[in-house]
């Protein structure tokens, strides 16, 4: 591997594991700190993930901060990166998200792995989840390709603490994260039944929201042939 795509590949370990820290760390904090107020409870959340987004993304954007399978292949399919690198990248993800999980549940002296018990499975979670990643994909994609992408992580972070709330399935929108929240059975888990629909639910939001992206957004190329 050379060493540019080993450090990203890096980059993209750490920024996940530190997501996936935070919405599960946070989550078992709220649980702890305002118990029987779920409303509470996802309000610090949301914030707590929204920051930490905004933090990683400023910090690690110039090495790689997709930090989310469904971005990164969508890079691949714009031509941004290679089949091999866009590979590399997401294993990456899983893998750091895998391991944020199972550091969140030590700092709160759970043990490292712990099922969750939460089904997520009706109609209108996964609805929620084909809006909260086309949002989000057209968020990413639509500010890159703006007059300013250096304020990607801003809006990223703005997005997702407001798609904690507006979408029925507080937009877990990352097949990295959501494989990573089965193994935590607390506020923010989800039982592993749950995940093979939500991803696909992501992964069509994601081809959704690329579509919605080149038509809003396109390329000076892809202007020139209009």
């Amino acid at each position: 591997m050379r060493a540019a795509l080993f450090r990203q590949a890096v980059a993209e370990l750490v920024g996940t594991a530190f997501l996936v820290a935070t919405v599960i760390g946070a989550g078992i904090a709220a649980q702890r700190m305002s118990p029987g107020d779920p409303g509470l409870h996802l309000l610090e959340d949301s914030i707590a993930t929204g920051a930490v987004l905004v933090a990683l993304i400023l910090a690690l954007q110039p090495v790689s901060a997709s930090f989310n399978p469904v971005v990164t292949l969508i890079e691949r399919a714009l031509g941004r990166i290679g089949s091999a690198t866009a590979a590399v990248l997401v294993l990456a993800q899983f893998v750091g998200g895998l391991l944020g999980a199972v550091v969140a549940n030590l700092m709160f002296d759970l043990a490292p792995v712990t099922l969750a018990g939460h089904h997520r499975d009706s109609s209108g979670h996964l609805v929620g989840e084909v809006v909260a990643t086309l949002g989000l994909v057209l968020v990413v994609f639509g500010t890159l390709r703006s007059a300013q992408p250096e304020r990607v992580a801003y809006a990223v972070g703005g997005y997702i603490a407001a798609a904690y709330w507006f979408t029925s399935s507080t937009s877990f929108a990352n097949p990295a994260v959501t494989v990573a929240r089965m193994l935590s059975d607390t506020f923010a888990g989800i039982h592993p039944a749950s995940v093979p629909a939500f991803v696909l639910m992501q992964l069509l939001g994601g081809v959704l929201g690329a579509g919605l992206v080149a038509l809003l957004h396109p390329t000076a190329e892809e202007a020139r042939h209009d």
